[in-house]
């Protein structure tokens, strides 16, 4: 399987320099989420290479005419389909089968001052996640509404 060629990405006006992957693996009913790196906005190319994960993609530039929505879908290594998430952007994921891993490709290096998030369940936003009761993280449990963000500027 080739999940990434530089040249069809470029065609697809897609970015094409990498500069960190991740690794990540957690078990069912795990949502992380929702997270942004700001003002050293960060892409993220998504794939799940073992089990399955619901990815989940928010515009939280404010200047967008798309601000607030989302756009979901399953990643699983079964399906192989993976997940461009653009600066400007939140993501996350919740974890449908018992373990699952995933790993990320970054377009800016990790800063852990720039780390932010936006609150899971906000209303506003209204993401249909599909496990009724996630186990959170303490971070993802107090992050803010959307509405409480300040104006945030994407350069890229």
């Amino acid at each position: 399987m080739e999940s990434f060629n530089s040249r069809d990405f470029s065609d697809a006006g897609l970015p094409t320099t990498f500069v960190q992957d991740n690794h990540s693996r957690s078990t069912r009913g795990v949502l992380r989420g929702l997270h942004y790196q700001y003002p050293e906005w960060q892409g993220k190319l998504v794939r799940a290479i073992v089990g399955a994960i619901f990815d989940v993609a928010v515009d939280i530039r404010h200047e967008s005419p798309q601000f607030g929505e989302w756009f979901g879908l399953e990643l699983s290594a079964e399906n192989r389909k993976q997940l461009y998430v653009p600066p400007g952007f939140a993501h996350g994921f919740c974890v449908l089968s018992d373990v699952s891993e995933m790993t990320y490709k970054c377009t800016s290096l990790y800063e852990p001052a720039d780390d932010a998030s936006v609150l899971w369940n906000d209303p506003d936003i209204g993401i249909q996640w599909p496990i009724p009761e996630p186990i959170l993280s303490s971070k993802d449990i107090d992050a803010p509404r959307l509405k409480d963000l300040s104006p945030l500027n994407v350069s890229s």
